[in-house]
């Protein structure tokens, strides 16, 4: 009987622990949001960023290249469930001077680069290695689950680590300041290994309270690949629609 008894309240406390940590991940989550503009950030309808990007050679770590015009185009869908899966509409496009160093582009449904029509299989695997900060604005929606996970250190500042599982199982952490409630740190395992993102340099647009990462710093199995430096954010303004359109095929 008193064994029967134990593991009850064993059970009862672990449930109890269980669901205060799923409290107290929601709080960090949702103190984050708020943080970050509130609901100007959670359904910003576009987003628009123009800077500079370096990229760098994984084997050695310099340069392999510089983009002096880095620029976003970003469409949502407000709603997602796939943390790691193509979503809205984006457009990215790095250049030095006149020359392309690279396109891509997704509108829903074709992904493109420079080279042309991105078959569906490898466009899938593409965004499996790119896609997952937004992810962030559905955390809080039905069929989610916040955990907490062991705290950290990133750049200098004392972050939380919160998983932030989606209604398929794929996990994604995301580390807020614990002082700011901006997020600091993203990462979670892609095809390419394990990714994460490192943000720095926020900075608050005035109107809308809008707080963008100027500083982004991705890596894969803990070696940079690329860093971005955004020097002009819009968001919530209309986007022509053939920044979006995929080219036709066959053409150049």
């Amino acid at each position: 009987m008193r064994a029967w008894l134990l593991s009850v309240a064993l059970a009862a406390s672990a449930s109890t622990a269980s669901a205060s940590e799923a409290e107290t991940a929601r709080d960090v989550v949702e103190q984050g949001l708020v943080a970050h503009g509130g609901q100007a950030f959670v359904d910003p309808q576009t987003l628009q960023l123009t800077g500079t990007a370096t990229f760098y050679d994984a084997a050695t770590g310099e340069v392999r290249s510089q983009a002096d015009d880095y620029r976003m185009w970003r469409e949502f869908e407000r709603g997602r469930t796939v943390a790691h899966g193509a979503d809205g509409k984006v457009r990215i496009i790095a250049k030095t001077g006149e020359r392309t160093l690279f396109e891509v582009g997704y509108d829903g449904e074709t992904t493109w680069t420079q080279n042309g029509i991105m078959p569906k299989q490898q466009a899938d695997a593409y965004w499996a290695n790119n896609f997952g900060f937004g992810i962030i604005r559905s955390a809080l929606d039905a069929g989610f689950s916040l955990s907490i996970a062991p705290s950290r250190m990133v750049s200098g500042h004392d972050v939380s680590l919160i998983r932030v599982t989606d209604p398929q199982g794929q996990e994604t952490l995301f580390g807020f300041d614990t002082e700011s409630g901006f997020i600091r740190y993203m990462a979670f395992d892609s095809p390419r290994g394990f990714h994460e993102r490192i943000y720095d340099d926020f900075v608050r647009l005035p109107e809308s309270g809008w707080v963008q990462a100027r500083s982004v710093t991705l890596l894969y199995d803990g070696i940079i690949s690329n860093s971005v430096l955004w020097t002009n954010v819009r968001i919530g303004e209309p986007i022509e629609t053939s920044v979006f359109t995929p080219p036709q095929e066959g053409s150049e």
